[in-house]
């Protein structure tokens, strides 16, 4: 028979979502699952976005511009300004969703076998979009020892080669909720200088960042207009996952131009949903306060009552709504699955995401998951304590 490709054959599975057969196997039996596993808030996406798709009256759905049409980028730049983030239109190209953004951003300062390094965890899918573009990840570690913070300059001045093209980030960060600091980012910013590489930020998470500390994005550092690519998106600030809507920003003129031949080749974004996403930009503040008031209290709640459980060790996230949380188990893929097949109390189950597919160097991460606090208060609270009965009895 024909033969799959080696690049099909090295694709990653997605640690978030693999284990979806057995919990729906689970909802057969009757079993009530509750999704730690996954960033799909269970936030109300805004009235604003949605009553811009039942107020639509095309006539035609054409394609949009490849880059998104002028007047979106528009007022994502006026967006970006709000934040201290100044840029114009021409360097915006709208994608679907933020993974086509990286796509594209790879696809533009890559060849194939060429590096990018990024901090691990982080998120799974990079490896696949690595994978895709015939990219190799070079990983340095964090630890959750120090609640996985930037890895010393020297970590990572040591592991760039002739091939390195880049550094990746996410800030705020998944799977760790770990926000960088505005002295992080500086000295990242020194090193791709120094070394004449790209900075890749991936910001999806911007407006959620606690504890009083502000998001500090890469644009807003003076003198990396040739270095920095930021990946954004609105499926985590409006709670618009299933729109598809992102896009790739940089004030380089070369970076945006070949970065629109891959936005060409592929036609357009959606233009429904840059409808609703243009529309979703004039949600009001007041939205963003609740929301991040409360994840605060679902971070609060998660981590407090994870600390009560013998043998777990967890890393406080400063962002987004992920925290990663080290278990008494010896593989976490094993648990994970046996929560679901085998596990229960009261007809209830928790489906986690194991942490190692979030790392690139094999055999770290093994007794490590994600969770993700995208569920109310009370879910969250069912949530750990079943997790809690389950640590009590699971044996390896």
């Amino acid at each position: 028979m024909p033969t799959i490709s080696h690049k099909g054959l090295q694709m990653p599975e997605s640690p978030i979502r693999k284990l979806v057969p057995y919990a729906e196997a689970a909802k057969t039996r009757g079993v009530k699952v509750f999704h730690l596993n996954i960033g799909q808030p269970d936030i109300k996406t805004p009235q604003v976005a949605l009553d811009a798709i039942k107020a639509c009256d095309l006539e035609v759905l054409e394609y949009s511009r490849s880059e998104g049409s002028e007047q979106y980028r528009t007022k994502i730049a006026a967006y970006y300004a709000k934040n201290d983030i100044h840029v114009n239109a021409k360097d915006i190209i709208v994608t679907t969703g933020g993974s086509e953004a990286l796509l594209f951003a790879l696809g533009t300062i890559a060849d194939v076998e060429d590096e990018i390094i990024i901090p691990e965890p982080f998120y799974a899918n990079y490896n696949g979009f690595a994978t895709a573009s015939g990219v190799k990840v070079v990983p340095v570690v964090s630890k959750i020892e120090n609640n996985f913070a930037l890895p010393p300059i020297e970590d990572f001045e040591k592991l760039i080669t002739p091939k390195t093209k880049a550094i990746l980030i996410c800030n705020p960060g998944n799977p760790t909720g770990y926000l960088y600091s505005k002295e992080e980012i500086k000295k990242l910013a020194e090193l791709v200088k120094k070394h004449d590489l790209f900075l890749i930020a991936d910001e999806v998470y911007r407006e959620f960042a606690y504890d009083g500390i502000e998001h500090y994005s890469i644009l807003q550092e003076s003198g990396l207009e040739d270095y920095a690519i930021v990946i954004d998106s609105v499926s985590k600030r409006y709670s618009m996952c299933g729109a598809r809507v992102g896009c790739m920003v940089s004030k380089s003129e070369t970076v945006i131009k070949t970065a629109l031949k891959f936005a060409q080749a592929r036609l357009s974004p959606p233009t429904l949903a840059q409808i609703a996403s243009e529309a979703a930009l004039e949600t009001p503040q007041s939205y963003f306060d609740e929301v991040k008031e409360e994840y605060v209290g679902r971070r609060n709640l998660v981590i407090e009552e994870l600390e009560k459980i013998e043998g777990v060790k967890v890393a406080k996230p400063k962002g987004a709504f992920y925290c990663v949380a080290e278990l008494p188990v010896k593989n976490a893929d094993n648990f994970a699955q046996w929560l679901l097949e085998s596990f229960n109390v009261d007809g209830e189950t928790v489906m986690v995401a194991p942490a190692a597919g979030f790392y690139s160097t094999p055999g770290i991460g093994l007794n490590q998951i994600r969770i993700a606090y995208v569920l109310n208060k009370e879910s969250l609270t069912k949530a750990v304590q079943i997790l809690k009965e389950a640590l009590k009895v699971y044996q390896d």
